[in-house]
């Protein structure tokens, strides 16, 4: 059964934008899927979402790295890490609800993003090649909304370092089949209700392309290194 990660990046539920069209979305691949699949939420902001990757953990990355053995302690940090990483891996597909916060993404979803991307977890290095993703073969779209930045706005109104992060992040890790639909602003919008409504369209869309893709099978192996 295909199987999706939805990644809710807001605090806010039912006052957010980017959440409500992530729901608009998944309810449209819902709609056009052939089969059923299975679909999983990780809400970042709740209490005990994610583990604490601090001192213990780096740690435990450290020690792994130079052939040590672990403390118990660090054996625990880096087992509450891993399951982080095989909940992201044993999904086919992807979405992500990620609202700007002064500039860039919100620290819950970057706390995600750093406990995830591990070497040999999402990605590989070679002295002479470089990185190299491991989670190919998958498929994302990334919904991202602002409040005041929209693209082409002056620079008095903001800067975008949230979507570019963010596209950046998902080639890094080998999801190179990536849809990123943008709703901004949402706070200075004189038609906002109709902005809405061409996202939701976009989206709509895009969830047949989506859905397509599961029912054809593809995406269902992760590359290791």
């Amino acid at each position: 059964m295909p199987s999706i990660l939805h990644i809710n990046a807001s605090p806010r539920y039912g006052n957010s934008d980017s959440l409500g069209l992530a729901h608009h979305f998944i309810e449209a691949v819902q709609a056009a899927a052939s089969e059923t699949y299975e679909l999983e939420t990780l809400n970042l902001f709740d209490d005990g979402a994610l583990p604490t990757f601090g001192r213990v953990a780096a740690s435990a990355k450290m020690a792994i790295f130079t052939g040590q053995e672990q403390t118990p302690e660090e054996i625990a940090a880096w087992d509450a890490a891993r399951n982080v990483f095989e909940q992201f891996a044993a999904a086919d597909a992807y979405v992500f609800n990620i609202p700007m916060w002064n500039s860039g993404v919100p620290y819950a979803l970057k706390q995600w993003i750093d406990i995830v991307t591990q070497p040999g977890w999402t990605f590989g290095f070679h002295p002479e090649q470089g990185y190299s993703g491991l989670m190919q073969g998958k498929q994302a779209v990334a919904i991202h909304t602002s409040g005041v930045y929209a693209p082409g706005v002056p620079a008095v109104f903001g800067s975008d370092f949230s979507s570019t992060y963010f596209a950046d992040w998902l080639n890094f890790v080998g999801i190179q089949d990536a849809m990123h639909v943008r709703f901004a602003p949402t706070v200075l919008n004189a038609d906002i209700d109709g902005t809405r409504r061409l996202v939701e369209g976009e989206l709509s869309d895009a969830a047949l392309l989506f859905a397509g893709k599961l029912n054809a099978g593809r995406g269902l192996e992760l590359v290791s290194d």
